[in-house]
């Protein structure tokens, strides 16, 4: 199982079904064999009287379009076909009947053959019946170069909107059709993606990235080879521009970034980061998205719609509706900037700070130990978690290197040094650890300022860790080496026997194969068994390096 489906052939009821079970909607009934939803308030004898009706509609498999786009102010109902196919006659006319009233009817139909034939005809045969219908297609993809029937796509829901919107104010149809009409010609969109879309049951066919792919998966124009965000906005926005311009149309623009159906929340940022960038912050006034709003199933891929900002278009998108997929209208602005406060009220970290050479020495020691035990403390790492405990542990030491070659830790007084290293370790070692061990640096360094004891400092340092923490002695964490070599210091023994210490609480972290904190509390017991926790072992070592200091 490669997809969360049932049977394909259920795939498009079993979406309106979670359609109409989550919004005010009416539903054809299944029996019927249409797929139909219309607003659950509208009464064709009321607001129709008044308002016209707005249908649109299409292939299913571009969630949330067409249902997730009726309510108040956006479409009144929505006609579904199967996967990718244009809905009936019969169904597009069923639905005319269900919500034209005497302020008439306008159907919204993307420029695709199939759509334009059956809303055409259904659209004839409701003014058979003396219901006034009227039509507006779009063709917002500029994609094939002088093509005589652009496709529609996501630009699409602008018209939704605007035609909404002014259905609202009780705007006659003709009105609205001609200002739905003149947005088609205002506006440009294009697409590109990294993979096709995968038929429910079907595997996605093997395409190389494309540029100005349909929204039925169709193939691009052409094959393109982004290497980066940017060069993939480049390769949409440049072509945008440039139909633009020959229609002698500019900026300030309204932007739409639609998801085309996979790309992550993440991806869909940095593409509109990128957008901001390239088109330049001043020339975006409004932003709809980055979000799913025309999709193709699963294509990894997104579209670009391009509109100027002109006021009375801005104040239709604007304007509130409760149709649930519309991500609403947000005005652009350079971000306003502040200078954070990072003072120390006790700075620990100053220049030509004391010297002490054997405690200096002492540092070098172990700064050697945590570089040289990178690999297989991420190899131990890799076991339990996500692999990079030795890089962070490297990361933490290059800092302490860092300011010891620049004289800016006090080695001459030990409150200071380790206040001074916990500064550097909560800010540049990262994770939990480097907050962990700053924790443990910073409050050792309070307890020796106030009293001097260097191994009830320490001892009071874990205490402080095992509250912010949560981890305790037995837990497979750091802490099973640590506490027992400061229990070793507070006893009166030596450095050496305190890195034993250490050394077989790292090793009986080996036999725990439960652990309650960390990153191992994550995992089956079956990957901890016989492997040394890496904040241990890293503890154990750095013990071990102290100790040969002393000897």
């Amino acid at each position: 199982m490669d997809r969360f489906y049932n049977a394909p052939g259920d795939v498009v009821d079993d979406i309106l079904y979670a359609a109409a079970a989550t919004a005010p909607l009416r539903v054809a009934e299944p029996d019927s064999g249409l797929r139909i939803l219309v607003r659950s308030d509208w009464d064709k004898h009321a607001q129709g009287r008044r308002q016209v009706a707005v249908l649109s509609g299409g292939g299913a498999g571009h969630e949330p379009a067409h249902a997730g786009y009726i309510g108040e102010g956006m479409l009144t109902g929505a006609i579904s076909g199967s996967l990718f196919a244009s809905p009936s006659v019969e169904a597009v006319l069923a639905a005319i009947r269900e919500v034209c009233g005497d302020a008439g009817c306008l159907l919204v139909v993307k420029n695709y053959t199939g759509d334009r034939l059956n809303f055409g005809l259904a659209a004839e045969r409701a003014r058979s019946e003396g219901l006034n219908v009227a039509m507006v297609i779009v063709a917002d993809d500029v994609a094939i170069e002088n093509a005589p029937q652009p496709r529609g796509i996501a630009g699409t829901l602008l018209v939704h909107k605007l035609s909404g919107y002014l259905a609202g104010q009780e705007t006659p149809l003709d009105t609205i059709r001609e200002r739905a009409g003149a947005l088609c010609h205002q506006m440009a969109s294009l697409g590109m993606a990294l993979s096709a879309a995968a038929q429910p049951g079907q595997d996605a066919a093997a395409r190389a990235p494309e540029l100005g792919l349909g929204i039925h998966n169709e193939t691009g124009t052409r094959e393109v080879d982004p290497k980066s965000a940017d060069d993939a906005m480049t390769l949409v926005l440049d072509p945008l521009r440039n139909a633009l311009a020959d229609r002698q149309l500019d900026g300030p623009w309204i932007a739409m970034l639609n998801d085309l159906g996979s790309c992550s929340t993440q991806e869909m940022g940095v593409l509109a980061a990128s957008l901001l960038r390239q088109l330049g912050i001043d020339q975006v006034a409004h932003l709809i998205g980055p979000a799913p709003l025309m999709t193709s199933l699963d294509m990894h891929g997104f579209s670009l719609t391009l509109l100027p900002a002109e006021d009375d278009i801005v104040i239709a998108l604007a304007a509130p509706t409760s149709a649930p997929g519309w991500p609403g209208l947000r005005a652009i602005q350079t971000p306003a900037h502040f200078l954070p406060d990072t003072h120390q009220d006790h700075e620990a970290l100053v220049e030509n700070a004391p010297q002490d050479a054997s405690t200096s020495a002492a540092l070098e020691r172990i700064i050697d130990a945590l570089r040289q035990s990178r690999k297989e403390l991420d190899a131990l790492d890799a076991r339990s978690g996500d692999g990079d405990a030795g890089t962070s542990m490297q990361s933490g030491a290059d800092a302490i290197a860092r300011a010891l070659q620049a004289g800016r830790l006090n080695t001459a007084a030990l409150p200071q040094l380790f206040a001074g290293i916990g500064q550097l370790l909560s800010r540049d070692m990262g994770g939990s650890s480097g907050v962990l061990l700053s924790i443990l640096m910073t409050a050792a360094g309070a307890s020796l300022d106030r009293r001097g004891e260097l191994a009830n400092a320490l001892a009071e340092g874990v205490e402080k860790m095992q509250a912010y923490g949560g981890a305790r002695l037995g837990d497979r964490t750091m802490l099973d080496a640590l506490i027992p070599a400061i229990e070793s210091l507070q006893r009166g023994e030596s450095l050496i026997q305190a890195a034993q210490a250490a050394r077989d609480g790292a090793q009986a972290t080996a036999a725990l194969t439960h652990a309650n904190a960390g990153r191992s509390a994550y995992v089956p017991e079956s990957a901890l068994k016989g492997v040394v926790d890496p904040g241990a072992e890293a503890v154990a070592r750095v013990f071990e390096a102290l100790s040969h200091s002393v000897s």
